[in-house]
């Protein structure tokens, strides 16, 4: 991943190293102390994120949706709103990372499309900084690559939550992702849906071949994003724009450089997230095809100049003082973000005591619910609700008339 220092120009970039004890570039030094930290927050979200998944996801992740999919969505966004709360935990408190909102102030629980540029590999996991101050945390899905539905645990995670995944191939990602849209739109249930539209993290290499394919084509050239792949935004704009507020343009900027995994989880990197927000109402946005594509076109030059202007003067426009929220954006309450994490905490070690030690049933609960989260996740199998079965049945089996 690359990332942007100072004023250097794009040819200029330093490339974001993975986490390295004598990196001194970092913000943070890697002492002794952050390494356990770092090892401690990852066993407790692996845990927590384990026990959380196979406990309750055949329940309300099946049982409960072969009833209803609203009442099964409710229930995985109030329960997995409580665990992805953890993450801004760690990046704002445990880490101290200064996370800057500027820009537009957008309500609360919009259904909406975000749309941002993708400069490292954890550009999405500070989306959630957003979603929590705005109690959507639970109902943010994302259109990620679907080799990100292999990890361990966290893949099973994001198919109980119903990310898009994606192979990079439209021939083979459009019906998928077209299914998976249409079952999204439901007015009455709450959606933020993120995409990163380049398709890809951003790098030098990867933005010289972006710069020689506009120029041979005639788009923008740009420096600092990568022109966007219009066919998934446009996808979704077409099967969501009826039910949809808006969509919410982020662009996102580091200090002092691009973090990767590692550097959030053992606190080296970065010193400052800032996100600069646009809300557009949706009856703002072309309806055509072509008009939306150049509209997405068009913002990411402007995103290619906000950036520009970030790297000059430090901040985006229009910035704020204030705490670690920033901008136009309350800071996150400590003692929520305490509450919440002992409840976690509690909760999964409440769940470890039963598997050991309650029946042998239970036992067998669990791993019947490990079997079927792993065969779901890699089939893609989503439960349909039986009235929708018998109906769908009933329709197929109807006789034609002539």
């Amino acid at each position: 991943m690359s990332c942007i220092e100072g004023g250097f120009s794009w040819n200029e970039m330093d490339v974001c190293s993975p986490l390295k004890p004598d990196s001194k570039l970092k913000h943070r030094p890697l002492t002794p102390l952050r390494v356990v930290r770092g090892v401690i927050c990852l066993v407790v979200f692996l845990s927590t994120a384990f026990m959380i998944l196979v406990c309750f996801a055949p329940i309300i992740a099946v049982i409960l949706r072969l009833l209803s999919i609203h009442c099964s969505r409710k229930a995985i966004s109030l329960l997995f709103g409580i665990w992805l709360a953890l993450w801004p935990f760690l990046f704002e408190k445990i880490n101290g990372t200064k996370v800057v909102f500027t820009g537009d102030t957008v309500p609360p629980k919009e259904r909406t499309l975000l749309i941002a540029n993708h400069k490292t590999e954890v550009d999405w996991m500070y989306l959630w900084d957003l979603a929590l101050r705005k109690g959507s945390l639970g109902h943010i899905k994302y259109v990620l690559k679907s080799s990100l539905m292999k990890l361990p645990v966290f893949g099973w995670g994001f198919h109980v939550l119903e990310f898009i995944p994606l192979k990079r191939k439209w021939e083979v990602d459009e019906p998928v992702m077209r299914k998976l849209l249409s079952s999204f739109a439901d007015p009455a249930d709450p959606l933020w849906l993120a995409i990163f539209p380049e398709g890809t993290d951003y790098n030098e290499e990867k933005c010289k071949k972006s710069q020689i394919f506009a120029a041979e084509t005639g788009l923008p050239v740009l420096s600092h994003v990568l022109l966007p792949r219009t066919k998934g935004f446009c996808a979704c704009l077409e099967a969501l724009r009826s039910s949809l507020d808006a969509v919410y343009d982020l662009t996102i900027a580091y200090k002092n450089q691009c973090p990767s995994f590692m550097d959030n989880a053992f606190g080296v990197d970065p010193s400052e997230v800032h996100i600069h927000v646009r809300r557009i109402p949706i009856e703002d946005i072309p309806e055509s095809i072509a008009d939306a594509a150049s509209w997405l076109t068009d913002t990411f030059q402007l995103k290619d100049n906000l950036l520009s202007d970030f790297n000059t003067q430090g901040h985006f426009p229009s910035e704020g003082g204030g705490g670690g929220g920033g901008g136009g954006e309350e800071e996150l309450s400590t003692l929520k973000c305490l509450v919440n994490f002992m409840l976690v905490v509690v909760l999964t070690v409440v769940l470890v005591y039963l598997t050991i030690f309650s029946t042998v049933w239970f036992k067998i609960y669990i791993g019947l619910s490990c079997a079927y989260l792993a065969t779901a996740t890699y089939f893609e199998i989503q439960p349909m609700p039986i009235l929708d079965f018998v109906k769908a049945t009933c329709v197929c089996n109807r006789p034609r008339s002539e």
